[in-house]
Parts: C-alpha cells; sequence; structure tokens
C-alpha cells in the first residue's frame, strides 16, 4: 500500500529533532508528523521564513524522512476553553503566565501562523485542537440547558471562523482530533461543530480511534459518516479495564494506575479494531500517512516504536481493483 507510516513527534518532544530522526530512522519510519513545540516545528518562524523550512526538511531528507502534517495541539487547546488555569501556563509564552486571554490571543496568532507555516513547508494538513467553552459542562448539574450549549458552539464559530480564513487563503486544512475537552468529541458533537461553521471545507478532522473506543463509540461508523473529512489518521490503540469497580470516568486516577477504568496502548495491544478501520479508510479512498500516536504507560517507548511501525506495515493494505469472483 501506498500509505506513508508517519510518527507524531509530540511524545517525543523532550528530544532534540535530530536525535528523533535518528531514532525513527533506525525503527523503520518514513516520516514525522512534527510537533509544533520544543525545537521541532516553530510556527511563527515558518509563517516568515521558507528558509526555516527548508532546513526542517533537509534535516528530515539526511535520514530518509519527509512530513506530511504538522501538529499545533497545544495552542489550540487555548482557543475555545473558557478559563485556563496553570496546567497550560507552560503551553504558551511566560508573560501570558495567569491570563486567560492573553493565551487565547497568543493561540489563535499561533493557529493562523500554523497556516502560513504548513504552506511554507509544503504540506496541507494542519492537525491539532480547539478547546471547548462547554465541555465543563458534560454532566447536567447544575441543569444545563440548550442555549447554554448552543452559545457554546457560537462561540467556536466565532473564534474558529476568522482561523479558518487564513487556512482558505493558504490551501491548507485543519484537522480536529476529535477527542474529550475539544468542542467535537464523538459523532454527534463532530457533525454539529461541522454544521457551526457552515460546512467549511477548510475543517475536519483527524482521526484517532482510541478516544473513541474508549467512550464505546464505533470508530468505524466515525469514519462512515465523515467520509469526505478525514484529512488525516492517528493509529493509537486503547482497552477498557472495566471490572464492575473501576469507571470510564477514570476516578481521577492517572493512566496505568491500578483501579483505572481505560487506558492508552500501544498500536495492536489493545482493543481497536484496526481491521475493519482498514476496510473502511480504503473504503473512503484515503490515501494520507497513518501516523503513530505512541501513548503507552506499561510499554518503554522506543521498543514501543519500532513495534508500533511494524505494526502499521502488517495492517496496511490496498483495495482490490477486481472483484475476486471475475475469473469465474
Amino acid at each position: 500500500m501506498s500509505r506513508k507510516t508517519t510518527i507524531f513527534t509530540g511524545q517525543w518532544a523532550d528530544l532534540p529533532l535530530e536525535t528523533l530522526c535518528q531514532k525513527m530512522q533506525a525503527a523503520g519510519y518514513d516520516g514525522l508528523e512534527l510537533a509544533c513545540w520544543g525545537d521541532h516545528f516553530d510556527v511563527f518562524k515558518a509563517a516568515e521564513s521558507t528558509a526555516y523550512c527548508d532546513d526542517k526538511r533537509a534535516l528530515l531528507a539526511k535520514y530518509g524522512l519527509d512530513v506530511w502534517a504538522i501538529s499545533n495541539h497545544l495552542a489550540g487547546q487555548l482557543i475555545c476553553d473558557l478559563n485556563t488555569d496553570s496546567r497550560s501556563d507552560g503551553f504558551a509564552p511566560a508573560d501570558c503566565a495567569g491570563d486567560p486571554e492573553a493565551k487565547r490571543r497568543w493561540a489563535i496568532r499561533s493557529m493562523k501562523a500554523a497556516a502560513r507555516a504548513a504552506k511554507n513547508l509544503g504540506i496541507k494538513v494542519v492537525n491539532g485542537f480547539t478547546g471547548s467553552p462547554i465541555w465543563h459542562m458534560l454532566y447536567s448539574f447544575p441543569p444545563v440547558g440548550p442555549d447554554d450549549i448552543a452559545n457554546g458552539f457560537k462561540r467556536f464559530a466565532e473564534l474558529f471562523n476568522p482561523i479558518l480564513d487564513e487556512f482558505a487563503a493558504n490551501d491548507v486544512r485543519f484537522a480536529l482530533e476529535v477527542h474529550p475537552t475539544e468542542i467535537a468529541f464523538d459523532i454527534i458533537t463532530a457533525r454539529r461543530t461541522l454544521e457551526a461553521i457552515g460546512n467549511r471545507p477548510e475543517f475536519g478532522f483527524n482521526f484517532d480511534p482510541s478516544h473513541l473506543h474508549w467512550q464505546m463509540v464505533d470508530p468505524v461508523k466515525f469514519i462512515e459518516m465523515f467520509p469526505d473529512r478525514i484529512y488525516h489518521v492517528h493509529i493509537k490503540d486503547a482497552a477498557l479495564t472495566l471490572d464492575g469497580v473501576s469507571g470510564i470516568l477514570s476516578s481521577h486516577l492517572d493512566f496505568n494506575q491500578p483501579g483505572r477504568g481505560w487506558n492508552f496502548r500501544s498500536p495492536g495491544h489493545g482493543q481497536v479494531n484496526f481491521e475493519e478501520i482498514m476496510r473502511a479508510l480504503n473504503q473512503i479512498g484515503y490515501t494520507g500517512p497513518l501516523s503513530v500516536e505512541w501513548e503507552d504507560c506499561g510499554m518503554e517507548r522506543e521498543y514501543g516504536a519500532a513495534d508500533a511501525c511494524k505494526f502499521v506495515r502488517k495492517i496496511d493494505f490496498a483495495p482490490s481493483n477486481i472483484q475476486f469472483d471475475a475469473a469465474f
């Protein structure tokens, strides 16, 4: 199959990019999905300098790697969140710490810059988050009225339409990773998100089955519902560990702690049905990269990255161009 196998660098941002290139070349990857933090990719520099982008491409090429997408998740989270606490102070410049509106203004500038940066890098997709002004209203007590939710989607549209104008001007698409804490976290909210922005084509999805699986939403149904909006694909696994004591809301337990109701797993080591996902991706004609987002607190990460690359190459197969019984 011609789909490229890449790995998202966000979970490796503690390493210099060149060190990571060396490791991922050895693991067998075709390229990297560059995170817009650490020293991996600076959207502000890239938006202003094609030379900066050329240097990044040259570094990847030195190790036989390429790039098809960048990911601006951290800044994206700060765009629509109603309030941002100290956990996100590290996402934005130090002079924004403790000031939610300053963080939001910086995040919007960052996401607009990401569109220009992608154009300069010669790619068509920026993955990321949106944040959400209504995630804290997930459980309806105190009671949440329909206007409260409608106003949240309206607020998302107000903030994101000007960003999407920048994407349109640069012929680049934004791919939201549908994910709890974002404006879209399942099939129904994804549909409502598209409706909120008039179904404009600059906005689609970074399909990640793990976040759907642990919510007990069928990832294949998501592909079938949005066949023209799958702009990028993450390969990540998850496992439900509900045993009658553990809960789906995870009980304020960190990943891999005993008693937690679900965990992310290295691809092929969880419960996601990748066979059916590949068939669905073939059905919609998806030919973009299959990008490993490696998250597994129970496995050493360099072993996991190499193992995941082998797994993706094993599960990726081309659709048939003939009927199997045509010979008869």
